[in-house]
């Protein structure tokens, strides 16, 4: 047999897909993520699936070690090497203020301190012209300063360098010469657009994540050729595509947001395929939950991406999934404040030690202690039955930490506490959904709500009456459809390049000029790292009314056409910001050029679930609580195993499977679709 394999390391679970391509089915498993070695985590996912890694035919992995490098600060020991007068663009950054009345406002403190921040000398102009040769001289010294200093990573971010990289290009082959060991990168290796906060930012980041990055993708290759893989493997990026091994580790940045996009590629494969144009991407693991809008198939990505959120963190240029996410978890740890105001998140108690029913020490209710309390989760059946969960345990904690510090008291008073945790939660996260659609001019109930991960079909219902959302998808396995979705992804490269042009006919001979220079690096790059046959090619562009700071980004296809491709922007702006100024000039600011390159993957009919025989269908019963005006019902429990296609039933009911809870409200109706899919009508 044959494997086609992804992995995704989460926040609490490291989860496993592998689509066994001789007998046309999936292949699943889950296990805790391990901290200390995430390779030892994916490891175990793979000796549990029972996979010979000899006969894996494609390997990706996602993985959170990028983004929580940056939260937790724990990356290289940094240095930035910049234009003489200039080492202080990092801290200044930009002059905004997005929290304009909190007098108390600061930002994260930039990845390098001032100490480790050098200038040389060298100049380039506005213009791409040389004023002040690089001097090599300087930076040949500053490699010994560097080395004294004990430097781990250098990033290198010249003014102007968008335009004219001979001088990034020079002291980073100084550099490397020099400083053999040493990680460097820089700025214009991974983006050409003309922002000088943005891109030394990009270039400082891209540094500091790269040696761990590097040390994991190098230790995971010695762990999977050990046990017999003799092909590459590729890593999630961001931009919703596969990165090769190369790039990756030239590029680790760009796998910041590299466990989420999973999901989002197999909901739009998903959504396609079922025929849905709108559909809401909702994930719900063990720390956060995260969401994104997917229309006709398409999901979009953004640049730039900050690190720690918009208001306080840090700008990354390159292609990043559009995703809003929250730290609305299952292991979200529920508080008290001074004032005994009830607070969920973000905080998590993560996979170590858990929530308090996991027992493995966690001593702080979770909303997945509020959901096992409520009925809403089987203690028996977590996980198949490989993770018995203690009940009691959650109840006390609940009881102990938040119900009797309110005034709550008895098993009323702990469902009712409990529900108050649930309901905040859910608050959370239709407040996310809610950044996704409302704040840009969409209607929630124009979509339909995918909700996926461990605990995405938990709470799917409730956030989706909470929005009036009329429809809920649950695809197979939903536990770990961010490892599927994996499965399902090609490969990907974004690259923007500055055009500073009017909207005017000769700008468009030169635009088609440089899109096919790119295209052709491009293919030849991908051709010579991933051996593509199948190359394809989306053109975009980020444009703007002159005068304006702002830019959106337009489809362009042809662009021989000047009324097409102003009335495709213009399309684009009214949708967004519900009025468009007639003949106002429209200058373009960069090009965006994406390649697509298709690796092997299943039909969607093969991950359909496996249907165990009608006759053996088993059906128990508990009492679960469905919220305030309905309290405890007693409602069957379904495995979904034994629910085939077709298969439709009135709520209330719980459908459970190995990596995840399916919630039917009473009032709610579902069906099994034609790929194996829950649908639930929520009323």
């Amino acid at each position: 047999m044959t494997y086609i394999l992804a992995a995704d390391t989460g926040g609490t679970f490291t989860d496993l897909a592998a689509y066994d391509s001789d007998r046309g089915c999936i292949v699943y498993t889950k296990a805790l993520t391990t901290y200390g070695d995430l390779v030892e985590g994916v490891m175990e996912c793979v000796h549990k699936a029972g996979i010979d890694l000899d006969r894996a035919e494609v390997v990706k992995f996602g993985t959170t070690l990028v983004i929580n490098t940056f939260i937790q600060r724990n990356g290289a020991k940094t240095a930035l090497v910049t234009t003489e007068g200039f080492r202080d663009v990092l801290e200044i950054g930009r002059g905004n203020r997005p929290i304009p009345f909190d007098f108390r406002y600061k930002r994260h403190p930039p990845l390098v301190e001032r100490d480790l921040r050098f200038g040389v000398p060298e100049r380039i102009a506005a213009d791409g012209e040389v004023l002040v040769p690089l001097n090599r001289a300087a930076v040949s010294a500053l490699a010994g300063r560097l080395r004294e200093l004990g430097v781990e990573a250098v990033a290198i971010a010249f003014l102007n360098s968008y335009l004219e990289t001979q001088h990034e290009d020079a002291a980073a082959a100084i550099l490397r010469d020099a400083l053999p060991g040493v990680y460097v990168t820089a700025g214009t290796e991974l983006t050409r657009e003309w922002y000088e906060y943005e891109r030394t930012a990009t270039a400082v980041a891209n540094a500091y994540v790269g040696p761990r990055l590097k040390d994991y993708v190098r230790r995971l290759d010695a762990r999977l050729r050990r046990d017999g893989l003799v092909r590459s493997f590729y890593l999630m990026a961001s931009n919703g595509g596969v990165f090769s091994v190369e790039r990756a580790e030239q590029q680790p940045v760009m796998l910041v947001e590299s466990g989420p996009v999973g999901g989002c590629i197999g909901t739009a494969v998903y959504a396609e395929a079922l025929g849905l144009a709108k559909v809401i991407a909702f994930d719900m693991g063990g720390t956060t939950a995260k969401c994104a809008v997917i229309e006709n198939g398409h999901f979009d990505v953004k640049s730039p991406y900050y690190i720690g959120g918009s208001e306080r963190g840090f700008p990354v240029r390159g292609a990043v999934l559009d995703i809003v996410e929250v730290g609305a978890g299952g292991g979200s740890i529920a508080w008290l404040d001074e004032q005994d105001r009830l607070n969920v998140g973000p905080r998590s108690a993560g996979s170590a030690p858990g929530p308090v029913c996991y027992g493995r020490g966690g001593t702080e209710p979770t909303i997945t202690d509020a959901n096992l309390a409520l009925g809403r989760i089987g203690a028996a059946s977590f996980l198949g039955g490989e993770m018995r969960l203690d009940e009691a345990a959650a109840d006390r904690a609940i009881e102990a930490r938040i119900a009797m510090p309110l005034g709550f008291s008895g098993a009323a008073g702990r469902d009712e506490t409990a529900q108050g945790i649930l309901a905040l939660g859910t608050m959370t996260m239709a407040g996310a959904i809610k950044q996704v659609t409302i704040e840009r001019g969409l209607d929630p109930r124009d979509f339909a709500l995918f909700a996926f991960g461990g605990g995405g079909p938990l709470h799917a219902v409730q956030i989706a009456r909470e929005l009036n959302i009329p429809q809920v998808i649950i695809p197979p396995e939903p536990g770990i459809f961010s490892a599927l979705g994996m499965i399902l992804a090609d490969a990907r490269v974004d690259e923007t390049l500055t055009f500073l042009r009017d909207l005017v006919p000769e700008s468009l001979a030169d635009i088609e000029a440089v899109f096919s220079a790119m295209q052709s690096r491009m293919r030849e790059q991908l051709e010579s790292e991933l051996a593509a046959p199948r190359i394809s090619f989306e053109r975009q562009a980020d444009m703007r009314f002159r005068g304006q700071r702002h830019t959106l980004r337009t489809p362009l296809g042809a662009v021989s056409d000047v009324a097409a491709v102003r009335r495709a922007f213009e399309e684009n702006y009214e949708r967004k910001y519900g009025h468009v100024e007639d003949n106002a000039p429209i200058e373009f600011v960069s090009l965006v050029l994406t390649a697509f390159a298709r690796i092997e993957r299943p039909k969607l009919e093969g991950l359909r679930p496996v249907v165990e025989e009608a006759g053996a269908a088993r059906v128990s019963r508990r009492l679960v609580h469905f919220g305030e005006g309905v309290g405890r019902v007693d409602t069957p429990v379904l495995q979904r195993a034994y629910l085939p296609i077709g298969h439709h039933a009135a709520g209330p009911a719980v459908i459970e499977e190995y990596g995840s809870t399916t919630i039917v409200g009473p009032s709610d109706s579902f069906q099994i679709g034609a790929l194996g899919e829950i649908r639930i009508a929520c009323k």
